[in-house]
């Protein structure tokens, strides 16, 4: 095909090489014969036929400018606290919506494997690298895409509350400990992690955070001296049934700030389910997943409460 399509063009140009030759030669006979006003304007048929061969070079711009945006898909899920499998399913489930809509990233929700405070992950979680990160690699290789996710991190007698950003040739790009880890919902708690990177992608440089950790006006200053083009984050925001859908308007408050204050696009994904241990037993996760730009302008949001993807082109920050 490509072939062919060389061929098509070295044709065309061709065939304008010699309109443009007819239209020489007949210029200057016309203007040698007297007739200027004919000769001019067969002159003048070359400057229009340069003009229109030259104009499909600037849509060159065009396509730069479309290179300059990435799509991400909000992948908002159903987490069931502790069920492990059932979510890697619905995990699968959602990407697979995600890649058939051109999602060249996919964004997933913080712990999304056993749930937040569930005080089961300090028995059941596990190392990263381990079984549960190879699988999300092995996921992210299958279906060609960047996965952004939130799992629980054991190490040693420590769990973190955790999340990677993986290529999509399935190799662990970045790993994230949340920082802000809002002591005193769980016996024993997340160990607090202590580092903010982004790293160099070939979809551009992409920082990832983690819920609370964009309340905090620090976090958000360290995160915007990575100078990072989109911010990924994995949240688990929760409120009382009674709450919903009003708290959604919490959620979105937060991203916009977030985002200018990095000053780069946020994506920040939800889930549905509910909290099913600790002090927040049976606070609702209301979903409405929201990606803003660097303005903090609305590029698109999920539903409330319920499952949802929705894809998002996110045009990078020039930084």
């Amino acid at each position: 095909m490509f072939v062919g399509r060389v061929d098509h063009d070295l044709i065309c140009d061709f065939k304008s090489g010699l309109f443009d030759i007819f239209f020489i030669i007949l210029g200057i006979i016309m203007i040698i014969r007297g007739k200027l006003i004919i000769g001019l304007v067969s002159l003048s048929m070359i400057i229009v036929s340069g003009c229109i061969r030259v104009m499909p070079k600037e849509t060159a711009g065009v396509e730069e400018q479309v290179s300059d945006s990435v799509a991400i898909a909000m992948c908002q899920i159903f987490c069931l606290d502790g069920d492990r499998e059932g979510n890697f399913v619905r995990i699968e489930n959602a990407l697979k919506k995600a890649v058939a809509a051109g999602a060249e990233v996919a964004c997933f929700p913080e712990t999304a494997l056993l749930g937040w405070v569930n005080p089961d992950a300090h028995q059941r979680a596990l190392a990263i690298p381990g079984a549960d990160s190879e699988r999300l690699c092995g996921l992210a290789a299958r279906y060609g895409v960047y996965l952004c996710i939130g799992l629980a991190e054991k190490e040693g007698d420590k769990l973190y509350d955790t999340a990677l950003l993986i290529d999509d040739n399935g190799e662990i790009l970045l790993k994230h400990r949340k920082i802000n880890i809002m002591q005193g919902l769980m016996t024993p708690g997340y160990t607090p992690g202590d580092s903010v990177r982004a790293v160099d992608t070939e979809l551009g440089r992409m920082g990832v955070l983690i819920c609370a950790d964009t309340f905090d006006d620090k976090i958000l200053e360290k995160m915007r001296a990575q100078r990072p083009e989109i911010l990924l984050v994995p949240y688990g925001w929760a409120a009382r049934e009674e709450q919903w859908p009003g708290h959604g308007k919490a959620l979105e408050n937060t991203v916009v700030r977030a985002a200018q204050a990095v000053g780069c696009p946020l994506v920040g994904t939800d889930l549905v389910g509910a909290i099913s241990q600790g002090p927040w037993q049976k606070m609702v996760y209301g979903g409405q997943s929201i990606a803003v730009d660097a303005e903090g302008q609305v590029l698109g949001r999920c539903c409330d409460r319920d499952w949802d993807v929705q894809l998002v082109r996110v045009r990078r920050s020039k930084r």
